[in-house]
């Protein structure tokens, strides 16, 4: 089995959100038009196996000081061969090469970003620039079921 992580071009975008439509129906992950992937492509990390897009993610800078993990996903066919673990890890060390201090996630996988490092912290302390840019266009907003997590690098 051949793993390949790679950042992705703009020809991605259609596979990156037939990947991702599953978890944007449930309102696990935000929605992303075409427009808004294009203008953060430098953002995303993707994962292919045996030459199949399995995956992606985004490393979101929010400020010099904090970046996010955004829009992690692992296709039905991928999972369980750790690959969100090394995508997460594929964000971690972007933002360390950025010299960015923590990096931020929104989850509904307490546990899994647990296993990656990250710990839990109150959504009080999100910066309000997240909040008003992302979470009001969820569903959810206002009652938001997530947990906030970070890492420290």
């Amino acid at each position: 089995m051949e793993m390949k992580f790679y950042k992705p071009t703009v020809a991605d975008i259609p596979s990156m959100q037939e990947l991702v439509k599953g978890e944007v129906e449930k309102g696990n992950i935000l929605l992303r038009t075409a427009d808004e992937m294009a203008t953060t492509i430098r953002s995303y990390t993707v994962v292919s196996v045996d030459g199949k897009m399995a995956g992606f993610t985004a490393t979101h800078i929010h400020s010099p000081r904090l970046a996010e993990v955004r829009s992690l996903v692992v296709g039905k066919d991928f999972r369980g061969l750790k690959l969100g673990k090394k995508l997460v890890e594929a964000c971690i060390e972007e933002a360390k090469s950025y010299g960015i201090e923590q990096v931020l996630s929104l989850t509904y996988e307490k546990g899994f970003f647990e296993s990656c490092g990250f710990r839990e912290i109150s959504k009080e302390d999100i910066p309000e620039q997240k909040i008003w840019a992302d979470c009001i266009r969820c569903k959810h907003f206002p009652i938001c079921d997530e947990v906030a997590m970070v890492i420290d690098l």
